[in-house]
């Protein structure tokens, strides 16, 4: 049994789990022992009185109430620690991302459909490296459970190849090859052996300029004053997994990222996500009202998203739901020429 506190492992001894074990059934055997006692040796359980049949009837009644909340302790006990096992394992695999990274603002959420499940099919990592700020946003098809293990293949690849490889294209080959040994580990009557990844991969750098791969993931957007254009540029690549990539690989070249500027990327169930006459979630409306209050901080970005979309939905989403935005925060940038193609949204 391992107990996980504070970010700390402890694992407990042989003897640890014996007494606990021990423990955890000495109380309903205390008062199963109880009730038999009682009925074998106490007199008045012998009476067929009606002040007799009371009495029994309340000891049998305790007995029982104390034996249902033994066992809703015991499953309290167990869903703690689940959820710490879930904390845990989401801190490794969406590790909380800082504040800042080289210059930039970051925040961050994702929001499982599978009721109970910390973590989903969507995923998300930041890394400032030598070669610039890199970014990946990416959506396994499916969702909750069933999609871990293909969310923890690619952000593995992904945070190792960001260092390793100087060109982006480079980065999204070994994502690519990490997903296809992942799946070729699977059994093939697997779905899940089946499944593709849709993929946005950024690199910003110092100077603000973006350089981007979309494979089918939907387009980011561009919080400017107050402005909200939806980046587009070339054609995007097929989902990482179905086909191959191109033997030539060129990232599209999406403008500057300019001081107070700010990214929004995000997984198709934030604007797949219905109301209960069937409408979509309104996010270039809901992103046009938050750019109204300046400067436009990314925490409040995410609260008027989410807080919009489960008004929207009236509870739990029906896909899982990842947002991340980026602000420039850097004093200067040098001012190159050239605008990202974007299509205006307010």
């Amino acid at each position: 049994m391992i107990r996980i506190k504070a970010g700390v492992r402890r694992r407990c001894r042989p003897g640890c789990r014996r007494r606990r074990r021990v423990l955890s059934l000495a109380l309903p055997t205390a008062w199963g022992a109880t009730a038999i006692t009682y009925k074998l040796a106490c007199p008045l359980a012998q009476q067929e009185g009606l002040g007799a049949r009371i009495v029994t009837s309340a000891v049998f009644f305790a007995v029982g109430t104390g034996l249902i909340f033994h066992v809703r302790w015991a499953l309290l006990r167990e869903l703690r620690l689940a959820r710490q096992v879930a904390g845990a394992a989401q801190s490794v695999l969406l590790r909380p991302l800082p504040q800042r990274i080289d210059g930039l603002r970051v925040a961050a959420a994702q929001l499982s459909a599978d009721r109970g499940a910390v973590v989903g099919g969507d995923l998300y990592e930041v890394i400032a490296t030598e070669h610039g700020v890199r970014v990946v946003m990416g959506d396994v098809r499916g969702h909750g459970i069933g999609a871990i293990g293909t969310v923890a293949a690619v952000l593995g690849s992904f945070r190792e190849a960001v260092h390793d490889e100087a060109e982006l294209g480079s980065v999204l080959r070994r994502l690519e090859r990490a997903l296809a040994r992942h799946l070729g580990e699977l059994d093939p009557e697997s779905p899940v052996a089946e499944e593709f990844v849709t993929v946005l991969l950024l690199e910003i750098g110092e100077d603000g300029e973006v350089r981007a791969f979309n494979c089918g993931h939907p387009a980011p957007y561009l919080l400017s004053g107050g402005r909200v254009d939806v980046l587009t540029s070339g054609e995007t690549l097929p989902p990482l997994g179905p086909f191959p990539l191109p033997a030539e690989l060129s990232a599209e070249h999406y403008g500057q990222l300019l001081p107070g500027d700010s990214l929004l990327l995000h997984t198709d169930g934030v604007e797949d996500a219905r109301d209960a006459h069937g409408r979509f979630f309104p996010l270039p409306a809901v992103l046009a009202e938050a750019v109204r209050t300046q400067p436009i901080s990314p925490q409040a970005v995410l609260r008027a998203i989410f807080t919009r979309l489960l008004r929207h939905t009236g509870g739990p989403p029906t896909d899982d739901v990842a947002v991340l935005v980026l602000r420039n925060d850097r004093r200067r940038v040098s001012q190159q020429q050239g605008h990202p193609v974007a299509h205006q949204v307010t």
